[in-house]
């Protein structure tokens, strides 16, 4: 008996399960986020931040009417948090970085018969090598910009 009560009467059948008419719309991956045709709010840094914190604080202070996201960074001066890179930054740092060589990017360091793309990595941060720039966010909606050549293991 199947799930659905009706005793495999017609499983695998002649109807199809959608009818060509019925698709109005394909999904396009390549439509743009606005009519300038720029992708996000940061442009082409967007790539390389790897987000820490509360990103719905600041999607809420935005939301708001508040200052644009770009006018909430804080000044490197003037950081407040601390410049140890958390367990979880770090986790999401190798991550990133291993997806990324396993995708053929570019290795930064010297390889020494290493294959594994998280062993690269992993050898990429013990060098402060990785490109990759973390965004902690404060509740208030602001947020600072750490590089991972800034950040402490």
């Amino acid at each position: 008996m199947s799930d659905f009560g009706d005793d495999d009467v017609g499983v695998g059948g002649d109807e199809p399960m959608l009818e060509e008419e019925e698709v109005t719309e394909y999904y396009d991956p390549e439509v743009l986020d606005n009519e300038d045709g720029e992708r996000g709010e940061n442009g082409d840094d967007a790539d390389n931040v790897v987000v820490s914190g509360d990103p719905s604080a600041a999607a809420n202070a935005v939301k708001a009417g508040e200052k644009s996201l770009k006018d909430k960074k804080i000044p490197e001066a003037d950081r407040t948090t601390t410049p140890y890179m958390t367990k979880y930054e770090r986790a999401r740092i190798l991550g990133t970085r291993a997806l990324q060589i396993s995708m053929n990017a570019p290795v930064l360091v010297d390889l020494e018969g290493e294959t594994d793309p998280l062993q690269i990595a992993i050898k990429e941060l013990r060098e402060k090598k990785i490109p990759l720039i973390v965004r902690r966010y404060m509740p208030d909606g602001y947020y600072e910009d750490w590089t991972c050549e800034e950040l402490l293991q």
